[in-house]
């Protein structure tokens, strides 16, 4: 049998199937969902902050995440953890995740609640969230220091590791004093 372009015309349901699988995952969870996973069974108190301009400054300083901090995405238990949803820019489109965060001061998870570009979205996977549990506002939270990279993810990686570097310094410039 000798190809001609008409059977590429055969592939075409194959590719239609297979190319969804290549364009990488889409991620969606909602906001109910990612404070359930992060703290089952746990009551969430909406408790927005109010940054000054200087704990704006330092957190952007710190962190060199540029966009703005949307701080009515705050919530708290009724034990003194805190549970914050940001969003940082993956490689083209914006990423939205959840950070929880002991009383302590320790991070106790991180779950990645919108993502849509793709490639990057293993930074979904458990394995990668899971090297920030335990990290307090101390640590580094560098991207190829104590936070390991994923090759075809860097800057999703980079960018959601900053972030969360962020959130720290603002839980230790507003969160932590509050009770």
């Amino acid at each position: 049998m000798q190809w001609t372009p008409a059977h590429a015309l055969l592939l075409i349901p194959a590719m239609a199937m297979v190319a969804p699988a290549i364009a990488g995952a889409k991620i969606n969870l909602s906001l109910e969902e990612t404070q359930q996973r992060l703290f089952p069974g746990q009551k969430m108190i909406l408790s927005s902050v109010l940054l000054t301009d200087a704990q704006r400054d330092k957190m952007k300083e710190l962190s060199s995440v540029r966009e703005p901090f949307k701080s009515e995405r705050v919530w708290r238990t009724e034990q003194g953890d805190w549970f914050i949803v940001d969003e940082v820019l993956g490689k083209h489109e914006m990423v939205k995740y959840a950070l929880a965060i002991h009383a302590n001061g320790a991070i106790k998870g991180l779950e990645i609640m919108e993502y849509v570009e793709s490639y990057g979205h293993e930074v979904a996977q458990p394995d990668w969230r899971s090297q920030f549990s335990g990290k307090t506002s101390e640590a580094t939270l560098k991207l190829n220091k104590d936070i390991k990279n994923i090759s075809g993810a860097t800057l999703s990686c980079k960018h959601v590791t900053d972030g969360i570097k962020r959130l720290m310094v603002m839980h230790d410039l507003a969160l932590k004093t509050q009770k």
